[in-house]
This record gives structure tokens, C-alpha cells and sequence, in this order.
């Protein structure tokens, strides 16, 4: 099982540079990947529930210069509040920029309030992240018209760079529709913080149903120094028995994250 760092993205007052030395860092000490959230216009200040204050896709490009090894992703970019024709330039710019390092994850959101402000649906967040992902997938592969959807479509067109073999894109969430859309349409399925039990129940469940190999991951939480390095490494532990692909770790706020995810990666190396 591979570890991985969830970027401390919740504060306006955070130097972004920060975030750049973390992920070096990061790839330094021997985690595999770096994830950035996304909240495009939260209801209430960043902090808590709302993650995502620098853009992800234009930050991670920016540490895509930075880094040479460690994988880039964000968990999660809330697809169906954008336009998914500038997403996908996007992506496949961000995948050329970093050596096929990208891993785009994606989320329906679940704040009504954000998506009104931004003018999205939320009664449609489903159809519109589904076909949205159809439509990412045509434009990655085919790189030309037509394709016709009920929300998108276009008759001729070319679109480039197309993304090389690298780029994997990760559906996250445990609904019941989250995991048909994960067999359906993902390479990567990542579970919110859960318990490893019950994770591994899902896993099961999603290894019999795809049709293709598919990478299955999970998120945690350290935040802060109330639990013990050694306590958080046997949950790593935990994590890797219930079959894990990939652990994906956020170390709470930008002060002490870098002791903390340092500190980890040292005990379970040794362990």
C-alpha cells in the first residue's frame, strides 16, 4: 500500500508556497502521491468543511515543476460546477506538464448553496458529473466530433494534446451510485475517511464488479498531536490489511503538518 498526503489547502492565509515545499518534501521522504480538495465558492469561510482556497488544477501544475516522481491529484475536484470542456483542457495540459503524473479525481459536491451561487443544478449534479465524464473520456481518446449528449455535444472540433496512458481518473465517495460510477467509469475509486472494515467490504464488492484492473483508495486524518505517531501507523496498518491500494493522509493545518508527515513515514518505514 502506498502513502500519500492531502495538501493542508484550507486557509487564505497560507504562504502557497507552503504547499509546493510540502509535496517536495513529500516526494522526498517516499510518499507516492500529493492530493489537493476544491471548493470553488463555499457558503462560509474556508476552514473545516471547506477545502480547496488555491485552484487545485492551476496549483498542482505549479508543483507538477517542483517534483519530479510523486503523483498528482486532487480529491476532490467537484466536476459538475464546471465546464467540462475546459476541464478537459485542462487535465490533459496538466498531464503533458507533468509527465503523466496526474490523477484527476472527481466528487458531486454536496453543498446546495454552492453549487446555486455558482449556477449548477444541484438536482443534476449526478447527470451532469456522469456525462461529463463520458465526455472527458471522448475527448482523451477520439480528440474530435462529434459527441452528442442531453447537457453537451458538438458537431466537429479538435482537441488537443490528448492525454498519454498516465492520466487515471478517480471517482470518490461510498453512495451506491458513487460505486457503479467508479466501476463504470473510473480507474481509481477512493473512500472518504471510513473504517477499514468496512472499506474492505466495499473493496471486495468492487474488485468482483469491474471489468478492469482498478485502484482502490481511502483517506484518513491525523490533525493534530493528540494520537500518537505509533497509533496512526497501526491504523496504517489496519488500512493496508482491508486492501488498500493507497492511503491518502491530511495532517491537519499547516502548523505541524510537516513534523507529522514526516514522522509517519519514518515509523512505518521501520516497521
Amino acid at each position: 500500500m502506498e502513502l500519500h498526503v492531502v495538501l493542508p489547502n484550507e486557509s487564505a492565509d497560507l504562504d502557497p508556497s507552503l504547499l509546493t515545499e510540502l509535496a517536495v518534501l513529500a516526494e522526498e521522504s517516499g510518499y507516492g502521491g500529493v492530493w489537493l480538495p476544491d471548493h470553488l465558492l463555499p457558503p462560509a469561510e474556508y476552514g473545516g468543511a471547506y477545502g480547496g482556497v488555491f485552484e487545485p488544477l492551476v496549483t498542482l501544475s505549479y508543483i507538477a515543476a517542483a517534483t519530479s516522481r510523486i503523483r498528482l491529484g486532487t480529491s476532490v475536484l467537484l466536476l459538475a460546477l464546471r465546464n467540462p470542456f475546459v476541464v478537459a483542457k485542462q487535465v490533459a495540459t496538466l498531464d503533458r506538464l507533468s509527465g503523466g503524473r496526474f490523477t484527476l479525481g472527481v466528487g458531486l459536491g454536496w453543498d446546495r448553496d454552492e453549487s446555486a451561487a455558482v449556477g449548477a443544478e444541484f438536482a443534476d449534479r449526478a447527470g451532469r458529473t456522469d456525462e461529463s465524464l463520458r465526455l472527458l473520456r471522448h475527448l482523451f481518446e477520439q480528440g474530435q466530433g462529434p459527441f452528442e449528449g442531453e447537457r453537451f455535444g458538438f458537431g466537429t472540433g479538435v482537441f488537443a494534446p490528448r492525454p498519454g496512458p498516465g492520466l487515471k481518473i478517480m471517482v470518490g465517495g461510498t453512495s451506491p451510485a458513487a460505486l457503479r460510477r467508479a466501476v463504470r467509469s473510473a480507474d481509481v475509486w477512493q473512500s472518504p475517511p471510513d473504517k477499514p472494515a468496512a472499506f474492505a467490504e466495499r473493496a471486495a464488492a468492487l474488485r468482483a464488479e469491474a471489468e478492469r484492473p482498478l485502484e482502490l483508495g481511502a483517506r484518513a486524518e491525523w490533525p493534530d498531536a493528540t494520537r500518537s505517531v505509533e497509533d496512526v501507523a497501526a491504523e496504517v496498518r489496519e488500512w493496508d490489511a482491508a486492501g488498500a491500494d493507497h492511503l491518502a493522509i491530511w495532517f491537519g493545518p499547516a502548523d505541524g503538518f510537516a513534523d507529522r508527515m514526516t514522522a509517519l513515514i519514518r515509523v512505518t518505514e521501520a516497521g
